[in-house]
């Protein structure tokens, strides 16, 4: 997986961030002339911790800054489960909501969400995988890879589960993608103030861009559980980059103007996308958020040796998609990412994903 960032391909599918930010549409170079490369806090800037409290509907102090939303969902594992204890974590998932827990010796209980499903909360399994053992349940809204955003009926109900079932237990919400709408609609409220058990995660790499600043953050309004995330951290990474954390205050201070235009261009990579789907031999699962959606190959028309064709052909067009199971699907599910390409490489990337399907049918 490691290829999305280490072999660029020509027309990348796979990515699924927004179109990168430059320096200059944050600060003045003349700004950073003066900055003091020091240490920063562990528990991260107090401007930038106020206007990502504002965003998420939580005071200030209830803010850790980290180094990416990784880092976020390290820290959370780390301060929760000892090794043993049981994560339930839903899937399909940002590959690191598994690879960390297991890394710290937690047992994690998958639940599958279905592309049959629309990729919906599947709560009646998630219940049955909770114990009193389940230190740590892990969903995203929106979800990655397929978009889907859980409603505010499904995140009750799944904290109805976990206090019955689970009642040692925190509720992850990764949202990443929370910011990221399309057209004009509005960003739906984040999950961090519905309960004490709820720690949200997110970071600027995905909607606004921002993925070279290292920057992200948690939240929780559990007041011992934010200590022992802030004293964990400060024997980790210490603080996070003094610089990063400048570059991101100026960024969140222009929330608004950096947002809406990637809204508009979401939106309309999106119709594209849908259209060009509805002539194609593929499924897809509308995404309520996010730069990334997920098509499948039907059965009935891609056999197995079918699907490895796409991938192949799609190869030797420079072009790439990011394949199910680098999240926990099969194959013939893969992610398009929609709000990377320039609008004209976009629709190049589109005819060339056309002609491997093509190559594949008739192989």
């Amino acid at each position: 997986m490691s290829a999305l960032i280490d072999s660029p391909v020509r027309h990348d599918l796979g990515e699924s961030t927004c179109p990168p930010l430059s320096l200059g549409e944050l600060v003045e170079p003349a700004e950073l002339k003066d900055v003091a490369l020091g240490y920063g806090t562990s528990h991260g800037d107090e401007e930038l911790r106020g206007l990502i409290a504002a965003g998420a509907g939580v005071g200030a102090d209830e803010v850790l800054v980290t180094v990416g939303a990784i880092e976020a969902m390290f820290l959370l594992t780390q301060a929760t489960c000892a090794p043993g204890d049981r994560v339930a974590l839903v899937t399909p998932c940002f590959p690191p909501a598994r690879s960390v827990p297991e890394g710290l010796g937690a047992r994690v209980d998958l639940v599958t969400s279905s592309f049959d499903g629309g990729y919906r909360l599947p709560l009646d399994a998630l219940t049955d995988a909770l114990t009193e053992r389940t230190r740590l349940v892990s969903v995203a809204s929106p979800q990655n890879p397929s978009g889907v955003r859980f409603t505010d009926d499904e995140m009750r109900a799944l904290l109805a589960a976990v206090a019955d079932r689970a009642p040692g237990a925190v509720v992850l919400v990764d949202e990443t993608y929370r910011e990221s709408t399309y057209g004009d609609g509005p960003v739906p409220p984040s999950a961090a103030a519905l309960s004490a058990r709820v720690v949200t995660c997110s970071s600027l790499s995905k909607a606004h861009g921002a993925p070279g600043l290292r920057l992200g953050w948690l939240t929780t309004t559990d007041a011992d559980l934010s200590a022992r995330l802030r004293e964990a951290k400060f024997v980790t990474t210490i603080a996070c980059s003094t610089l990063d954390e400048l570059l991101a205050v100026h960024l969140l201070r222009q929330r608004a103007a950096i947002l809406a235009p990637r809204a508009r261009r979401l939106e309309r990579a999106l119709a594209e996308l849908s259209a060009w789907a509805q002539d194609q031999p593929v499924e897809i699962v509308r995404p309520d958020g996010g730069a990334i959606c997920c098509l499948r190959l039907p059965a009935d028309r891609f056999p197995d040796d079918a699907v490895a064709g796409f991938y192949a052909r799609l190869a030797t067009l420079e072009t790439r998609v990011a394949p199910g199971s680098w999240f926990g699907e099969h194959d013939r599910v893969f992610r398009v990412g929609f709000g990377h390409l320039a609008p004209h490489d976009f629709s190049a990337a589109l005819d060339r994903l056309a002609t491997a399907l093509t190559t594949a049918l008739a192989g």
